[in-house]
């Protein structure tokens, strides 16, 4: 090739390529920048964050109606928002960035209690935080034999895992070197650890820190369907074991990052006796799946009055997305050994309109619904009358984890590529971006009981689109 033509091809590429993708890359760049400062300046209460502001910021709310002085832990709360912050700053560098997750964990350190982890929310009003088991409250009193409402550390809906992960990046992010992040972190992480039962799963909260458990050694024994069970609420909490609202799955992924963080095999061996469990969980034929929660004797158990002892399709997704979370990061093939027969069961239990139910009756495999008559729950295999507060039927997501486990079983088998969102996907977060850098959408504030025709600022949209871009953007030189 002669240097005339070599050079016209150089010139060719360099029209062809850098011209379109730079502007699509600088535009998508200063929309993450303006969400991210947006939120910063306007969003953030003590350096935390809730779930929901009504358009003009005045209302704010996470599961509650929250005041100025009340931030939210459970995602899409403060953990949430600040790994946000942390990926962004991946992306562009900016120090701001960094600074707000900085703040963040500040935020959600002066909420971490005595007992290890978090509750809910967290309050900075100071009249109130004097009844609480805060960690920097060293006069809350701890009482060993009755219940300490104010210092119960939650699993439940990602609230405790997902601050400490959160606190756990940044500190990789520090280079290890802010001692309060990192003795914060490493605290509930102990917790965490002391509080995983013998046979590997978790009670959903407790109120003391787990130096020495206080609960009774239940044994270690596989999964059972019990001689009888009660059709009604019986309201008496007896469960020990839960995989509701992903426990197990959210802690298996918490103390997995943990190892890959801070090196200690003390957090492997953690996710290994939770995969243990869930192969112990993992009920007999003919419904070989997983229950929502479980009491000592491995027999599913009733939870809220609308959670009754069940096959849970839900929960069963989840528990095969962590063992498939497990083998991946240990390489142990005994993790997937139990998928295939609990695809096969879940795939032979699909409604006629492809979804799942949420619950099947123990051993006979009838779809269980509620319907409420008179204020009271009542089970029923009719689903023309379902309360609409709960996903008594849920999408099924059994093609997606076959196709998962099939990649499993491939020999060297190949870590999933980059994600990379569509250009119609970040066209769409463009352009529905304000002039403010806020994402305005249909809602309502809830905990205020209050329409909001004018829209609401969802976390969880600001989320999802900063996750978007951060992804588009790794991949789009």
């Amino acid at each position: 090739m002669n240097r005339s033509l070599m050079l016209t091809v150089i010139c060719l590429a360099i029209m062809n390529s850098p011209a379109e993708a730079q502007p699509r890359r600088a535009e998508a760049e200063g929309c993450l920048r303006h969400a991210v400062d947006f939120y910063l300046k306007h969003c953030s209460r003590h350096g935390g964050y809730v779930w929901r502001y009504s358009r003009d910021l005045k209302l704010s709310e996470g599961e509650a109606e929250t005041d100025a002085n009340v931030i939210w832990v459970q995602p899409p709360g403060t953990p949430a928002v600040g790994i946000a912050l942390l990926d962004a700053y991946r992306v562009t560098s900016e120090p701001a960035y960094l600074e707000g997750a900085r703040r963040a964990a500040e935020a959600l350190m002066a909420g971490q209690l005595h007992s290890g982890g978090w509750y809910y929310s967290i309050t900075f009003a100071p009249g109130e935080r004097r009844a609480w088991g805060y960690r920097d409250n060293p006069d809350y009193p701890i009482s060993r034999t009755r219940k300490n409402k104010q210092n119960i550390t939650t699993l439940d809906d990602d609230t405790t895992p997902a601050a400490v992960r959160f606190l756990v990046l940044l500190d990789r992010q520090l280079d290890f070197q802010d001692k309060r992040i990192h003795e914060a972190s490493l605290f509930a992480l102990d917790a965490l650890v002391k509080a995983q039962h013998p046979n590997g799963g978790w009670s959903q909260n407790w109120d003391v820190h787990p130096g020495q458990p206080k609960w009774p050694v239940y044994p270690v024994t596989g999964a059972a369907y019990p001689p009888e069970w009660s059709r009604k609420w019986m309201n008496d909490w007896t469960g020990k074991y839960y995989l509701n609202d992903n426990v197990l799955g959210n802690m298996l992924a918490t103390m997995l990052l943990a190892w890959e963080v801070y090196g200690n095999d003390q957090y492997l061996n953690s996710a290994r006796r939770a995969g243990d469990f869930l192969l112990r969980a993992q009920m007999p034929d003919p419904q070989p799946a997983w229950a929502q929660q479980y009491d000592e004797h491995m027999f599913p158990v009733w939870d809220r009055k609308f959670e009754p002892p069940a096959i849970a399709s839900d929960e069963s997704q989840e528990s095969i997305e962590a063992l498939l979370l497990l083998h991946e990061k240990s390489g142990d093939e005994k993790y997937l050994q139990s998928i295939p027969r609990a695809l096969k069961y879940l795939r032979n239990s699909l409604l006629p309109d492809g979804q799942l139910a949420r619950f099947y009756e123990l051993q006979t495999n009838r779809p269980l619904y509620f319907e409420v008559r008179e204020g009271v729950y009542h089970l029923t295999y009719d689903d023309s009358r379902l309360p609409t507060h709960y996903a008594f039927k849920i999408p099924s997501r059994i093609d997606r984890l076959e196709a998962r486990y099939q990649q499993a079983l491939l020999p060297a088998a190949n870590p999933p590529g980059p994600r990379k969102p569509s250009d119609s996907r970040i066209s769409t977060i463009l352009e529905t971006q304000d002039e403010r850098g806020a994402w305005v959408q249909p809602g309502t504030m809830r905990g205020f009981r209050k329409a909001s025709p004018e829209g609401v600022i969802e976390s969880e949209t600001f989320l999802r689109n900063v996750r978007d871009l951060c992804d588009y953007l790794e991949n789009v030189r």
